[in-house]
């Protein structure tokens, strides 16, 4: 089996911790790692692996040494810079950040949905949005057997999202510490602001979510509206799922369908007021789906209350799921 060497740029980060976190868990065999950070982390100490790394800073000669894999988790500038760079080395980079999201040349990848997309690559991979992509896990399975016509969304999005500084956010405002990261406190509030407004009125996260989805399902002129709301929860976003199909359904083959959907956890039984909860998605790879209902006031319309783990499948596990796929079609060639 060959080996492989992976770096974690942003390791010292939320998203790059959790990605450390994750390769921990998976235990992937013939490894060999190297983490970068900025030069304000530089030095940093990290217990990985059962030994401790110390996380270097990312230069543009940091890959001259050979990478077959590079997971970017350093936000959009870092990326833009250093990505191109990566990748001219026969490294593939996958990246967290919004950098090359809507690149038309830049495929936008969950396994579970569009691995196949990834194939036609430049050594460049894009992980989607954490809402985007919990999102389109349960869509793609509907959408094959229902073809949908229009999306609603509502989200209800973990201050996590938001960084460290964020739960900073969380936590101080318990004790009315003014917030550093949101315009206004977070704690014991509900903030329909998640990034700058853009002209059209709408926030960069909600037509991060309509340009991402029509992307990933293919669907360019799709129907998709958003409005994405930070709430006081520490780490899962929920998301209120409205759906429009184009065929008919019943709710017993839409449950059927998502239970047997690949990375879904149907957990959907009102008498036992069982629900996906954040407190129970928390350290989960898998995209918890429940509240499973029609939409009365319109024709094959379906309500869905959608809740995962915006860390780890949202961002972590995701790149790391897309890294694990090349590996296995390698190892089958």
């Amino acid at each position: 089996m060959k080996k492989h060497k992976l770096a974690v740029v942003g390791a010292t980060g939320l998203v790059g911790r959790t990605i450390l976190k994750v390769l921990e868990e998976k235990k992937l065999p013939n490894f060999e790692y190297k983490l970068f950070c900025s030069s304000k982390s530089a030095g940093t100490k990290l217990k990985f692996m059962d030994k401790e790394y110390i996380v270097t800073e990312l230069t543009t000669n940091s890959f001259d040494e050979g990478f077959d894999f590079a997971i970017f988790s350093a936000g959009a500038e870092t990326a833009k810079h250093f990505a191109p760079i990566v990748a001219s080395k026969r490294c593939i980079v996958i990246d967290n950040s919004s950098a090359f999201r809507m690149d038309n040349d830049v495929p936008l990848i969950v396994p579970e949905v569009n691995f196949n997309d990834a194939l036609n690559h430049h050594n460049i991979i894009a992980n989607p949005n954490c809402s985007t992509i919990q999102a389109v896990v349960v869509l793609k399975p509907l959408d094959e057997h229902f073809k949908i016509k229009r999306i609603i969304y509502s989200t209800y999005q973990a201050v996590s999202g938001a960084g460290k500084i964020g739960l900073q956010d969380l936590e101080n405002g318990k004790s009315n510490i003014p917030p550093q990261k949101f315009e206004h406190p977070i704690y014991d509030n509900c903030l329909p602001q998640i990034d700058y407004f853009l002209v059209n009125r709408y926030t960069k996260e909600e037509m991060k979510m309509i340009e991402e989805t029509r992307k990933i399902l293919e669907k360019s002129n799709l129907p998709i509206t958003a409005t994405c709301v930070r709430v006081p929860v520490s780490n899962c976003h929920g998301e209120s799922i409205n759906i429009e199909f184009e065929n008919s359904f019943s709710i017993d083959e839409v449950t059927q369908i998502l239970e047997n959907a690949p990375g879904i956890i149907v957990q959907d039984d009102i008498s036992s007021f069982t629900y996906p909860l954040a407190s129970t998605s928390n350290n989960h790879d898998e995209v918890f789906v429940g509240r499973i209902r029609k939409d009365y006031s319109v024709q094959n319309g379906l309500n869905l209350w959608v809740v995962a783990d915006n860390l780890r499948k949202g961002a972590a596990s995701n790149a790391i799921q897309i890294m694990e796929k090349f590996i296995e079609m390698e190892d089958n060639k």
